[in-house]
Order: C-alpha cells, then structure tokens, then sequence
C-alpha cells in the first residue's frame, strides 16, 4: 500500500490494496477486471486457435494483440495462452478464464442492446416548446430539414409565450424550448440560435402612419396598444426598452390576433419584424420609426441547466445554427 506524501493515510494504488498475504481486498473493478476488448481477444483466441487470426478477426495488429494478451495475464497474476509456431493454445487456467469471459461479454451485448432500445425510444419523438414568433415563422422550416434527415422521429410542438415554454421545459414535458424573451429564464441553460427585431406597426389610415417624424420613446410607453399577454418574449422585450407600458388597447394570446387587429385598425402595436413581412410589403401595416429606442433581441434555443440536447433535440438544435 503506498502512503501519502504527508505519511498519514494511504492510497490504493492502480491494482488495489493487499492484505499481507498479497491478496486483493478492495479496489475498483475497473483496475482488478480485463477490459471488454480484451475479453473479446481471448475468446476469438479460443475460438480460432490463433492470435493472429483473432487479431484480424477484430481489427487490430498481431502484436497489439500480443501486447494486449500479456498485459491481461500480467493484470490477473496467471498465464492464459501458450504460443507456438503451431498456433496459440489456451491453458487450463485460459480455459477457466474464458467462460467467465464469455459470460461478461454476453451480459454487455445484453447491456449495449438494452442502451440501444432506449435511444431508438428517445429517438422516435420529439417535443418542442416554442413561444409563439419562432414557433410561426422559423420552427417551421427547421422542422421540415430535421423531417429529411429523421423522417422516423414524429414531433410534437407546443406553442406558447416564453414562460410557458420555461414551464413545459423544468416540467420535463419538452425536450427543447426556443424563447424570445430579454433573459434567460431560471433553471435553463440557453444558445443564441437568431437575432430579431421589433418594429411599431399601424394600419394605414392610423394617424401614426402618415406623421412626417420618428415616434419618440415617451410616446410610445404612453400609448395604449395592441399588446401580446404577460409573459410573451415581445411584451417582455417591449416593456424592458421603454421602463414600463400603459395599459394595453387589447391583449391578444396570439401574434396572428395582434396582426389581425393592427390591419382592422384597432390600433397600433409592436410586432417581430419576422411576423409582419408579407403585411408591410402589401401595405397593409405601415412601419413607424421610432428615434430613440433600440428593439433588438436575441431568439434562444433552452433547455434544463445542466441538460444538454441529445438525440433528435441536439440535431434541430444543429439545424437552428445552419
């Protein structure tokens, strides 16, 4: 047993401790049993009577293969192959070592087929949390470039505002989440996976429509609009720029019904610069500058701190980045 460098307590050393008689009695696995592919060696040894033919048979070179062999006959204290021009023989204490070796080896291609069952499962699905921007106007392409390159996962989106989104996520109900709103919510790790703008929208007659300068800040705070509900990544945003809203003309759950609104000329409101594209381009909203006030976000893939996306989770996640 060897000692500390201070001399008042002991460490195991690769092989594990021994009693006086020499004998093992504690010590990881891990350093007391031949690793997988060892085992494997050895029993194509036994089966094809060659250390060359077993090294073939796995990849590997004749004298790794040899190096490998006296490495496991070093690590359990016995000989377990003789060699000779005629081929390679077990001994009698190789033979004994191979059926358990055999029996390890079946147990881990039991293991390994077992670890493949649940991520052929995990594989097979995916949920996604999306607040309701990303979910209209981005979600959709990625989901069509993740369906050509696994078309056996079916997909399940939940939409929502970005606290719903947090809540389906730390709920364990979604395996990725994409949120819109000023920070990260609490217990989720994120990535900035696309950047945003909001724009002041008015239907065309609206007096804001047709004023010869920029809105300033102010105004805008003070004005009533057609606002997304709390929670929304845009209110959030919105709400953060100016240090507070008045009361909302109208609170819709939806952007769809906040546009719908904005071109009936309900009112103005404030809307993601993706969700408005074939409305300004078809005059039926009108853009209105505003001089001093930046409406910048960033659009965040999240997950559960310490969760990092795998399976069909990290291969959209991947697709968000292309």
């Amino acid at each position: 047993m060897s000692r500390s460098a201070g001399g008042t307590g002991g460490t195991d050393d690769a092989e594990g401790a021994q009693d006086p008689r020499g004998r093992h009695v504690a010590g990881s696995l891990a350093h007391r049993v031949p690793d997988l592919g060892a085992l494997e060696l050895l029993l194509a040894v036994a089966r094809l009577g060659s250390l060359g033919g077993a090294a073939r048979e796995l990849g590997i070179t004749q004298p790794a293969a040899s190096s490998r062999v006296r490495s496991m006959e070093r690590q359990l204290g016995v000989a377990l192959v003789d060699r000779s021009p005629r081929g390679s023989r077990l001994t009698d204490a190789g033979a004994l070592v191979t059926d358990w070796a055999r029996r390890i080896v079946e147990a881990a291609e039991a293991f390994d087929a077992g670890a493949q069952a649940l991520r052929d499962r995990r594989d097979s699905r995916l949920t996604v949390a999306a607040s309701m921007t990303i979910a209209e106007y981005l979600l959709p392409g990625w989901l069509v470039a993740l369906r050509s390159q696994l078309p056996d996962t079916a997909v399940s989106l939940l939409a929502g505002n970005s606290t719903a989104v947090a809540e389906r996520l730390l709920a364990g109900e979604a395996d990725l989440g994409f949120v819109e709103g000023v920070s990260v919510p609490a217990g989720l790790d994120s990535a900035v996976i696309a950047h945003d703008r909001l724009i002041v929208v008015a239907a065309p007659g609206h007096p804001w429509a047709r004023r010869r300068r920029p809105l300033r800040a102010a105004e805008l705070a003070a004005t009533p609009l057609i606002l997304r509900e709390k929670g929304s990544g845009t209110r959030q945003v919105l709400d953060a720029a100016l240090g507070g809203l008045a009361r909302p003309l109208i609170e819709l759950s939806s952007t769809t019904a906040v546009k719908a609104a904005a071109v009936g000329g309900a009112g103005p409101s404030v809307l993601s610069e993706l969700a408005v594209g074939e409305e300004l381009s078809t005059r039926r909203l009108v853009s209105v500058p505003v001089a001093d006030v930046a409406l910048a976000r960033d659009l965040r893939a999240v997950w559960p701190t310490g969760h990092r996306p795998t399976g069909p989770a990290r291969q959209l996640l991947s697709l968000t980045r292309a």
